[in-house]
């Protein structure tokens, strides 16, 4: 096992290199890059620029003739176009500026955000608060519910039950989560029927004043809506999975063998079936995770007002902010294949049969 683990760290290298080159190639193909941003922040809301370039930037904008590469660049003075490029790094060749953000992100050094006066890990970690509430609750309320549903679903096969709730996760999957979240907005957070639950925010602005008790109280209150409106459709797919694996498992022969000796349906479904069936669902884990703190977020956090990592990297791709927007493709590249990783090697604790290092040679 030692031997997978290792093939399987040094496999993670070129697999980031890889995501790191081909989204680096991508950006520079990108139209309105920082300088041009800042160009067009001077040209046309010239407050913003200067608070970044000190004073006298405006005045040194102004009143040139250059031929410079960037749009919009027309009047401004080649020494100012030329300070935006050091400011920004653009002053080096293209692979040289790759290679020395690979080596600042091998040991961790993230930089600081172009446009916002904080390093970006400092960034990142004042908006994973948010992020990890929504990825971690929807992640074990959607497995919470998959898991024993499918169960049933596979026992109940084909019985009224089973047909209904296929009809409820499926409608229930088709709708899209955001305008769920319109529609509770409406409902139960101040707009035509309910005042009942807060729309800004994942605490009360008095939370530091609360009990612990009455804290608790207070996230989840503030939770209750978006949660609801993500977790809509999360656990179609795993309901729906979980059931055919159980399936799968249930019509095998060593569960008519399990039945013939005598054991209660419980102790097949439970002490047999489930272990085996539940391997597939585990395979899905480590991208369920992941995604949970990106698919859907984004609208559910523009709409409940809760500033994650979701609204950050949009932000983040809007603003051209790189150093943001290729932190978090690395940060969260290495989480997932660190957590495929360890779901591999939980498939060997649940099934010591799994042997990865002898499968590989």
């Amino acid at each position: 096992m030692g031997a997978y683990i290792l093939r399987r760290l040094l496999l993670m290298i070129p697999t980031l290199f890889g995501i790191m080159l081909i989204s680096f190639i991508v950006v520079q193909f990108a139209p309105g890059g920082p300088v041009e941003q800042v160009i067009a922040q001077v040209t046309g809301q010239a407050g913003g620029a200067d608070a970044r370039l000190g004073a006298g930037g405006a005045d040194m904008a102004q009143g040139f003739e250059t031929n410079s590469q960037y749009r919009g660049a027309q009047g401004l003075d080649p020494e100012f176009i030329a300070q935006l490029e050091r400011q920004f790094g653009f002053d080096k060749p293209t692979h040289e500026r790759f290679f020395m953000m690979l080596w600042d992100y091998i040991r961790f050094d993230f930089g600081e955000s172009y446009f916002r006066d904080i390093s970006v890990v400092n960034l990142i970690l004042e908006k994973m608060p948010v992020s990890i509430s929504l990825g971690l609750w929807i992640t074990l309320i959607s497995y919470g519910i998959s898991i024993p549903l499918g169960i049933r679903k596979a026992v109940s096969d084909g019985t009224p039950f089973d047909v209904w709730t296929s009809g409820v996760v499926i409608i229930a999957y088709a709708i899209p989560g955001f305008l769920f979240a319109i529609l509770l907005m409406v409902l139960f957070a101040g707009g035509s029927f309910f005042d009942w639950f807060p729309l800004r925010g994942l605490t009360s602005d008095n939370w530091e004043e609360l009990s612990w008790p009455a804290r608790i109280l207070d996230y989840f209150w503030h939770l209750t809506l978006p949660l609801t409106a993500l977790v809509l459709s999360a656990f179609a797919t795993t309901t729906l999975l979980t059931k055919n694996s159980f399936l799968d498992e249930i019509r095998k022969q060593y569960v008519v063998t399990a039945r013939s000796k005598g054991l209660s349906e419980r102790q097949v479904l439970y002490g047999h079936v489930f272990r085996n069936a539940m391997l597939i669902i585990i395979a899905g884990f480590p991208g369920a995770f992941i995604s949970s703190f990106f698919t859907g977020a984004l609208l559910i956090e523009s709409i409940f007002s809760l500033d994650g990592l979701g609204l950050l990297g949009f932000r983040s791709i809007i603003d051209r902010d790189y150093p943001v927007v290729f932190a978090t493709l690395y940060i969260f590249s290495l989480l997932g294949l660190v957590i495929s990783l360890l779901s591999d090697l939980t498939y060997t604790l649940i099934d010591p049969r799994i042997d990865f290092e002898r499968r590989d040679v």
